[in-house]
């Protein structure tokens, strides 16, 4: 069976930690995708440019810092729109590792119903990896994954007011 994992916490290296796992996975033969539930859809990090090079399809679904959001109502949308999206890609047995970054947000919002996760979740087929980044996971999906990390914040430079710095943090 494939493993669940997630990576969770007030931290940062959640999605970090989960773009490393598409690389091994690309180093072992693996076909990685990954569905980005809070990027805007015209969003072009590093990540993005990295994985167009390497052939990694990756799909930025939201609208951006959802805590930010003038319509909360088209942010559901959009997740609601992601994960039928990301739903078909798990299930579909094409992609052996399936990245749902920042997915807790949907869930915790209510966007998704964590037991419609859940039962995805366990659908998918044996050999599929299946990663979920983001604060605050549920604990019915901790208890669902095989490997759980907590990212636990000690310092961040953003905290003093250092911005975001490209090719770290963005």
């Amino acid at each position: 069976m494939g493993r669940l994992l997630v990576f969770t916490g007030d931290g940062k290296g959640k999605s970090t930690a989960a773009f490393g796992l598409v690389v091994r996975a690309l180093g072992r033969g693996l076909r990685p995708v990954v569905f980005q539930f809070i990027k805007r859809k015209a969003a072009n990090y590093g990540e993005h440019r990295t994985f167009r090079t390497l052939g990694v399809p990756v799909y930025p679904l939201g609208d951006g810092f959802t805590w930010r959001s003038k319509d909360l109502e088209e942010s559901a949308r959009l997740a609601r729109e992601g994960w039928a999206r990301a739903r078909e890609a798990l299930v579909s047995g094409e992609f052996d590792l399936v990245v749902l970054d920042e997915f807790t947000y949907v869930l915790n919002y209510g966007w998704v119903p964590l037991e419609e996760a859940l039962r995805a979740f366990s659908a998918r087929p044996k050999g599929v990896h299946l990663v979920i980044t983001g604060r605050a996971a549920p604990e019915a999906l901790l208890d669902l994954a095989d490997t759980v990390t907590e990212m636990k914040k000690v310092k961040h430079a953003f905290d003093a007011g250092v911005p975001a710095t490209p090719g770290v943090e963005l």
